[in-house]
């Protein structure tokens, strides 16, 4: 009974914080993004913005790594609006699951339908280079839990979600062509994602290899899974920061991965953009800004 409760209690937590923003954005975007670290500059590519500290949203812990600011930022790209998380939750943190996947459930009480979830990734596959772009096709979820663990509440998703398709091939195809607009080469890969905080040993990226990866992150996979049980469309796109561990004769620091990734904002964030006009032309909504909280930009 403890397990069923507290999954209720997601719902209505969710619905909580999901109120605020609505006292922002009456109609919101049905276009999401989740920026991953050192990619919150992407948000100064969209106009318009209005942002909300995580600190003024019920029940939203506050980020503890560098690089992710703690933000909910609506924005504009042109006529399109779009939802962006500048900042995420991480299991390494000390956080659960579902603490970690939280902003996936107020994006589902807010009626979003696409998610486009960003990460900074190291590279398993020899022939990837810092700065590559990659569109998930799959995940390996190697964190030792699952964020739907525990009794399911049937308003938030059916019991048993089908995983076959996690990353939208449709949004994947989308992401091809306007990538391929860009002069860009969008590689498919499959990420595993690994609990953190450590970054991994040569023998555990060998491992990775083995079982089919093609790059690895402590992140991103449970927000996947979550926004694939509440019904949401979900393109990965991961930007390869480093070699992973054995790959190359180097040391992984965190300070690199936030270097390589405001290296490779500016086509991250084309590509993006893209992909928002793309997804919001599919639903225009309204797109007025109405409450306590000012439009900065």
């Amino acid at each position: 009974m403890k397990s069923s409760t507290k999954r209720e209690g997601v719902a209505a937590r969710a619905d909580e914080a999901a109120a605020v923003l609505r006292s922002v954005h009456p109609e919101p975007p049905a276009v999401a993004v989740v920026l991953g670290s050192g990619m919150g500059s992407l948000v100064d590519r969209f106009t318009n913005q209005t942002v909300i500290p995580y600190a003024k949203l019920p029940h939203f812990p506050t980020p503890t790594v560098e690089g992710h600011a703690g933000n909910v930022v609506f924005g504009s790209v042109e006529a399109a609006r779009a939802i962006l998380f500048q900042g995420r939750f991480h299991y390494y943190e000390g956080h659960d699951l579902e603490t970690v996947t939280f902003p996936i459930r107020v994006l589902q009480s807010l009626g979003v339908r696409s998610l486009i979830l960003t990460a900074a990734t190291g590279g398993i596959r020899p022939d990837l280079r810092p700065g590559n772009i990659v569109s998930l096709s799959d995940h390996i979820n190697l964190i030792g839990s699952n964020p739907l663990r525990g009794l399911n509440d049937p308003r938030l998703g059916e019991r048993f979600p089908d995983m076959t398709e996690v990353y939208s091939k449709r949004l994947r195809t989308l992401a091809r062509a306007e990538a391929k607009r860009l002069g860009l080469d969008l590689i498919a890969a499959v990420y595993a994602c690994l609990p953190g905080p450590s970054y991994e040993t040569p023998a555990e990226i060998k491992m990775l290899r083995a079982l089919g990866a093609d790059v690895v992150g402590m992140s991103t996979a449970p927000e996947a899974i979550v926004a694939r049980h509440a019904g949401m469309e979900v393109l990965g796109l991961a930007l390869v920061t480093n070699a992973a561990a054995g790959v190359k004769e180097t040391p992984v620091r965190h300070e690199d991965v936030l270097e390589a990734g405001l290296r490779s904002t500016p086509i991250v964030g084309k590509l993006i953009r893209r992909m928002v006009l793309r997804l919001a032309g599919e639903s225009p909504g309204d797109t007025g800004l109405t409450g306590e909280f000012a439009t900065t930009g």
